[in-house]
Formats: structure tokens, C-alpha cells, sequence
């Protein structure tokens, strides 16, 4: 099934985090806030003039798993399309990319996550990740690839992930007011 193929590439830890219930199924709540972080994305992208296209992988998947009885998701080609970012996004100055959107109540939880799972995100789609968090401020936070830089502690390398808050990215160039705006709705619909 695909519901038991797309929990086998959650991340490591989700369990540990409380998203995943003993039945091998993602917690509703958590699925409904990470739903939640793409609309607001994507309403976001489009209120800066940014043209946003869905690349979802759900149907995609329901499709091969009903049709190639035999494809391996633990293929090469199977973890690339598992990858999909959510979306294609053109912006005002026509430059195309995608982006992934996730949601952390606590966003240092996603660096693990990506040390691990990054390859196809960043080498493969070349994907901009973009983290909503009710944490604390820049409530939306963006990454380019490389994800992380080297920076050493105590004479040793550490990858420290390169966040920028959103309005900082030089592609998207968002609109502070539009930030705002949308910090407000962050705030109400991720209160606990």
C-alpha cells in the first residue's frame, strides 16, 4: 500500500516524536499542521506574485503501486520519485526551482533528518527547503543547497544548516508586509 510505503520514508525519529502511532500511521494532527504549512506556502508564494505549481507525488504513487505490481521503492528510481518536492515554484524574474515545505514545532529536529536524507533534495531536484515553525521567529525559514557549510567546534567539522528567513532569499525577494501578514496566521493556527 502506499500509505505503508510513504511511512517506511518518514524520517528516522518520527516515532520517537510522537508523529507516527504504534499502527505504523502518521498522527493526524501532525499531517494536518505539515498540510497546513504547504497552503500557507503556497498562498504566500502567490500573494508575492510567485508562480506556484503542485508536484505531488500522492497520485503518482497510488498509480505505480496499482499498475507495476513488481517496482521497487527501494530502487534508485523509486527514492528519487519518493522525493518529489511539493512544489515548482517561477518567480517574478522567471527562475524556476523547487520547493519542499515542512512543518517543526521545533526546527532543529528537521537538521538530523536532512543530514540523512538529503541526497535526493539537494544533489537530484536542487530543491530549496522552506521550514514553517511556531518556535520562534523567522517563523519561515528557507535553505538553498548546499544545505549545510563546515564550520568547525573544538577542531572538529560540523555541518550547521544555512537558514535564512524567508524574506532574505534573494530568488523569491518576498515582501516584508506579506511575512508579516502571514506570521499572524502562523501564530493562530499552530498556538497550542
Amino acid at each position: 500500500m502506499a500509505a505503508d510505503f510513504l511511512v517506511e520514508d518518514l524520517e528516522e525519529g518520527a516515532v520517537e516524536a510522537g508523529n507516527i502511532n504504534n499502527n505504523n500511521f502518521m498522527d493526524p494532527q501532525s499531517i494536518l499542521k505539515g498540510k497546513i504549512a504547504e497552503d500557507l506556502m503556497r498562498e504566500l508564494l502567490e500573494k508575492n506574485q510567485v508562480h506556484v505549481y503542485l508536484t505531488s507525488q500522492k497520485s503518482l504513487l497510488q498509480e505505480l503501486e496499482q499498475a507495476e505490481a513488481s517496482f521497487k521503492w527501494e530502487s534508485r528510481t523509486g527514492k528519487k520519485l519518493s522525493s518529489i518536492p511539493d512544489f515548482l515554484v517561477f518567480t517574478k524574474k522567471a527562475k524556476a526551482f523547487f520547493i519542499e515545505v515542512k512543518f517543526r514545532s521545533d526546527p532543529e529536529s528537521l537538521e538530523e533528518v536532512l543530514l540523512i536524507e538529503k541526497e535526493y533534495l539537494e544533489r537530484y531536484w536542487e530543491a530549496k527547503i522552506v521550514i514553517v515553525t511556531p518556535k520562534e521567529k523567522p517563523y519561515f525559514r528557507i535553505v538553498s543547497p548546499p544545505y549545510f557549510s563546515k564550520e568547525k567546534k573544538e577542531g572538529w567539522p560540523i555541518p550547521v544548516l544555512n537558514w535564512l528567513p524567508l524574506e532574505d532569499d534573494p530568488d523569491l525577494e518576498i515582501d516584508p508586509k506579506i511575512i508579516k501578514e502571514f506570521n499572524k496566521l502562523v501564530k493562530q493556527y499552530y498556538e497550542k
